[in-house]
């Protein structure tokens, strides 16, 4: 088969490169399984799992997963503390006290939920996550997300965080047994309100955020 139009292969081959990178940077269920029967073995001082945005003022399917994920590990015995991380960044509300809020109507103790709610990008949740969990005297930690945000954070955690972070992406099927569907937890949400909020891409530019979500500025700065 000829190809008629030359713009063709070169859409083709970049669809493909798209997709290939994608898979490249998720973690497949093999080894997402494999991760967890690892850190099954342990039982971590807290993991950290970064936040997601409110929609429309609730939570999504993505924050929805993150939290069940997190409770998952803790009721488990995986997890002895959990730590949520992100700012109000894309919403007026803070994604880490968001988040807390839905973790302890779930039934996660109060007395074992951490936030980080400085954090504007995903390395930003690791790295300001590490340094508060250092402060708290906290040892050993590991990232709880999808799977593709873990593998993503995977070089950044090998690279430019001083002690060891594991990685526990979501295992969906463990997920299963939970009552994701059965009811909806209630919290109040203006509790995480922030008066004059500006969201991120009115105060940075594209390469300021990519800048950010890469890391780049992070080591100018320090956890007060």
């Amino acid at each position: 088969m000829k190809w008629t139009n030359p713009i063709k292969p070169q859409i083709f081959t970049l669809l493909f490169c798209i997709i290939g990178t994608l898979n490249s940077c998720s973690f497949s269920k093999k080894a997402s399984d494999k991760l967890l029967s690892k850190a099954s073995e342990k039982s971590y001082d807290v993991i950290i799992v970064p936040g997601v945005p409110l929609e429309n003022g609730k939570w999504s399917n993505i924050m929805k997963a993150r939290i069940y994920w997190s409770k998952f590990l803790f009721d488990k015995g995986i997890a002895k503390n959990i730590m949520f991380s992100g700012s109000a960044v894309y919403s007026p509300y803070i994604e880490a006290e968001i988040m807390a809020m839905y973790a302890e109507a779930l039934g996660i103790p109060k007395e074992n939920i951490y936030t980080e709610t400085k954090a504007e990008h995903s390395t930003e949740n690791i790295f300001y996550s590490h340094k508060l969990a250092q402060k708290l005297k906290f040892v050993s930690m590991a990232i709880a997300s999808d799977p593709f945000q873990t593998k993503m954070l995977r070089k950044f955690t090998r690279k430019r965080i001083d002690g060891d972070i594991d990685l526990i992406p979501i295992v969906f099927d463990s997920l299963k047994a939970m009552p994701m569907g059965v009811r909806e937890p209630e919290i109040d949400i203006q509790k995480a309100f922030v008066q004059g909020f500006i969201p991120l891409p009115e105060r940075e530019n594209l390469m300021q955020r990519l800048r950010g979500t890469w890391g780049g500025d992070l080591f100018k700065d320090t956890l007060k």
